[in-house]
């Protein structure tokens, strides 16, 4: 998870394609697009699609407090960033495989 931190906070947002979010100063306040990601890559590695079973992650693993810094968005809303960010989301995946790639994480030999 640490490897997951450090991706997310080095690399560009804009760059890959994804709109910056303007914090809210009514009402509750929406979660930053890095909450997301960091998401969504713990479940890329672990195996888990789901925005629901994605949630209960959040709730129950110590890795994944620990990576959010104990923020928990509901399903709704890991679900609406996917739906809102597939051509990015794309983007990001690619630019992770890379990255493993480089720091010897991953071999690269196994086609799926």
């Amino acid at each position: 998870v640490r490897f997951i931190d450090a991706f997310v906070n080095s690399i560009d947002l804009e760059k890959i394609g994804f709109t910056p979010r303007v914090l809210k100063t009514e009402g509750r306040p929406s979660f930053d697009t890095k909450v997301f990601l960091k998401i969504y890559l713990y479940g890329y590695l672990n195996g888990i699609r789901s925005s629901r079973r994605l949630e209960k992650e959040c709730l129950r693993n110590i890795e994944l407090q620990w990576l959010l810094e104990a923020i928990c968005p509901n399903y709704h809303s890991i679900a609406d960033f996917r739906k809102d960010n597939p051509k990015a989301l794309k983007q990001l995946f690619k630019l992770f495989v890379s990255f493993l790639k480089d720091a010897e994480l991953i071999a690269g030999e196994t086609i799926a």
